[in-house]
């Protein structure tokens, strides 16, 4: 047997199509539906199953499918906000664990693949290079110092694993971009690893200090941050936030961009007040949010 295609086989015995039923009561259910679909990959004996939490927040029940055709019942183990990933489980023993390694041990211009799933026991890989390893901001109130962008484009379900030539994941494939040269991105797979043990103890990141949280989404203009979208019932929208306010200044402090905007908003703590002034009807108004919790949000 040809060698890549057995690397890819070995890959792909190791993930699971995810699919995740969620209460239309909940929170997330008005931005990302109830009805949800990804993939996962197996990283322990254990049955650990590493995939991204938009697929799981506010799952009610989840199963998962691997390449057989068979369907197993999975449990929610951890979510972490900060970063975007999740862990599942099922039963030990069920499927084999994909090795895992350090993303630090890759660079800008390495070969890479992923194996998403397209539902069910199917799968599909591509092929492409490391674009670079820099930073990353995104529309809601999220960033990471440092992420994986990638040339190829996903050719399925979020959750991903992003492999090295050796089939060893290096990062959970997250989002397709579509930016020229950077249509990828993957967030590094020892956000999970490096803090697992605090992860399947307590379900999320106890030892990292809380930060606020609006519930916003923000688009990045030239010269100008806009509110976007709101979540509703979160902070921002009971505070007065509104759809198509361009923020100005967080506590006095002028926003030049998104990222500093979110970084003066993670200043505070949870129920600290925040002072946001937002042009809005060709004047500047002020706005007083109390901080929330995404994630005692998100978890009711």
């Amino acid at each position: 047997m040809d060698g890549h295609i057995r690397l890819l086989r070995e890959v792909a015995a190791s993930t699971v199509t995810i699919s995740a039923e969620i209460p239309s009561s909940h929170p997330s259910a008005s931005v990302l539906g109830t009805s949800r679909a990804g993939t996962g990959t197996v990283v322990d004996e254990a049955g650990t199953i590493l995939t991204v939490n938009y697929i799981v927040l506010g799952a009610n029940r989840v199963r998962v499918t691997d390449t057989a055709g068979n369907t197993y019942p999975a449990q929610l183990v951890a979510q972490d906000f900060a970063t975007g990933v999740a862990a599942i489980s099922i039963d030990p023993g069920r499927l084999a664990p994909l090795r895992c390694i350090d993303s630090h041990s890759v660079s800008a211009g390495q070969d890479v693949f992923l194996l998403a799933s397209v539902g069910g026991a199917d799968r599909r890989s591509a092929c492409g290079f490391i674009v670079s390893v820099d930073p990353f901001d995104a529309y809601w109130e999220y960033s990471l110092e440092r992420a994986i962008w990638v040339s190829t484009i996903n050719p399925g379900l979020g959750g991903a694993p992003l492999c090295d030539t050796h089939g060893r994941m290096i990062g959970v494939v997250s989002l397709n971009l579509g930016s020229i040269g950077r249509a990828t991105l993957a967030i590094p797979s020892e956000h999970f690893f490096e803090h697992a043990d605090e992860l399947r103890r307590y379900g999320r990141r106890v030892s990292r200090p809380a930060r606020a949280w609006l519930g916003m989404f923000c688009y990045s203009l030239p010269g100008r941050t806009v509110v976007a979208g709101l979540v509703p019932g979160a902070p921002g929208e009971t505070s007065g936030l509104a759809v198509g306010d361009i923020i100005v200044r967080v506590d006095e402090q002028q926003v030049t961009g998104r990222l500093q905007l979110y970084q003066g908003i993670w200043q505070h703590k949870p129920g600290d007040t925040i002072e946001i002034k937002v042009f809005r009807n060709g004047r500047i108004e002020k706005v007083l949010i109390t901080g929330g919790d995404a994630e005692d949000f998100f978890a009711v």
